[in-house]
């Protein structure tokens, strides 16, 4: 790696931040026939959706293409992260009909690639496991030629509720990172680093053969020392798709951003990602675990709805 990334970034923010936001994390805003059509289909199956819940940047552009990540398991999360705009608080009763809804909607929307995530729910006995592995089996069922990728809460590390999910066969196993160790007590004060390496271990463990991710979000006060050292990190759990992303603050109430990396930057990530044995890097100042995710399944080269987690090569 030598010195030039850090010539180029910096070891910390330099200069304070600008007033606005940087011309290359400005956005369309939402609209457009597709994005009206699925946001009716959401309301009408009583379904939420991350890219709404979570104020993502991208939801006019994704919307658009006809895709979506699905947030199963209500809209209330039992954890309060620092940087994160899901509500939290004690979550309603969870519908055992739900994962047929998404399966449903998944079927309407045609969609090849689904991404499903939930908010936290330490609540339950096996925190969200079941309706996860359920949802996984309805949209195969139901959608044979779409591949499913889950983005799952930590489920406080129990390994049977993550060989609950696994057992379910999804095409990619996710889990976000999402910073680096010194920063999480701050914020993800419900999470610990050690257990997400457990979790990609224990992932690798059970199903060898399924492709595991993970994100990151920078600009929370991390050094760039620290974030090549939690890909190195991630690496030696095998994990195989990391995605980077620009921190934005969604409300006065949440963390302040320490700084706005740039696209440059992002590249030189990508770069050293890959150099380091990733099978894809998505890295970018509007990058979210699920943007693009469709593409993300074919760089990594993850067959298309197999239900079965088997590498391939096809096209959508």
């Amino acid at each position: 790696m030598g010195d030039t990334l850090y010539q180029i970034m910096g070891r910390h923010r330099a200069e304070p931040l600008p007033e606005r936001k940087p011309s290359w994390l400005k956005v369309k805003a939402p609209g457009g026939a597709n994005y009206s059509r699925l946001k009716h289909l959401m309301r009408e199956l009583d379904l939420h959706t991350v890219c709404e819940e979570a104020h993502c940047p991208n939801v006019g552009e994704c919307w658009e293409h006809g895709t979506a990540t699905f947030m199963i398991l209500g809209d209330v999360c039992t954890r309060n992260c620092g940087y994160c705009a899901v509500t939290h608080g004690r979550p309603p009763r969870y519908d055992l009909s739900e994962p047929g809804r998404v399966a449903a909607a998944i079927a309407q929307m045609r969609l090849q690639h689904a991404v499903i995530t939930s908010v936290d729910r330490d609540d339950l006995p096996d925190f969200g496991a079941y309706i996860f592995a359920e949802t996984i089996r309805q949209i195969h069922e139901q959608v044979p030629g779409c591949s499913v990728e889950v983005l799952v809460p930590d489920f406080q590390g129990n390994e049977e509720s993550i060989r609950t999910v696994l057992e379910a066969r999804p095409e990619i196993y996710n889990h976000n990172t999402e910073t680096v160790p010194r920063l999480y007590k701050r914020a993800r004060p419900g999470g610990r680093y050690e257990r997400v390496m457990k979790i990609f271990r224990d992932a690798k463990t059970f199903a060898p053969d399924i492709p595991t991710k993970t994100g990151i979000i920078l600009g929370l006060g991390e050094t760039i020392e620290e974030v090549v050292a939690v890909m190195r990190d991630l690496r030696a759990v095998d994990v195989d798709i990391l995605t980077l992303g620009q921190y934005l603050r969604p409300s006065n109430d949440h963390l302040p951003l320490d700084r706005y990396y740039t696209p440059e930057e992002f590249r030189q990530l990508a770069r050293i990602g890959r150099e380091m044995g990733f099978r894809h890097v998505e890295a970018g100042p509007l990058v979210r675990s699920s943007y693009h995710a469709w593409e993300q399944v074919q760089a990594a080269g993850v067959a298309a709805g197999t239900g079965n987690g088997e590498r391939g090569t096809e096209a959508a």
